[in-house]
């Protein structure tokens, strides 16, 4: 049974390489989002068993996103997926719940083995 990915970012590119990647595996992406407002809206209706969320958007950061997703749905399982890998920004992420943090580029093999981590529990 194929993995249910919602994804979040603003980046169109990210979108369209995630799509590529998650093509031939036992993901597939069930929303696409571009920003946390439209994250919180959709959570409910596509019900992922995972989220990759992006910290810089517009309107409500992904950190943010991710404390009032997790606040609602605290069975939520997201995974960070930034360029903004700062010390205490991955400190931050941890501190709110997060499974995982992927850096901005990323290889298809740390995106799937960060993803398959964060679900490893589930």
């Amino acid at each position: 049974m194929s993995k249910r990915v919602m994804v979040v970012d603003d980046s169109r590119i990210v979108h369209m390489q995630l799509k590529k990647i998650l093509a031939d595996t036992d993901y597939q992406i069930v929303a696409c989002c571009q920003s946390g407002e439209e994250a919180l809206e959709k959570y409910g209706e596509v019900e992922p068993d995972l989220v990759t969320m992006d910290i810089l958007m517009p309107g409500i950061d992904g950190l943010e996103t991710a404390r009032q997703l997790l606040k609602a749905h605290p069975h939520a399982r997201i995974l960070m997926v930034s360029s903004l890998a700062y010390d205490d920004t991955i400190n931050e992420a941890h501190d709110v719940g997060v499974k995982g943090f992927v850096y901005k580029p990323f290889e298809r093999s740390q995106i799937l083995e960060s993803m398959s981590h964060a679900l490893c529990d589930a």
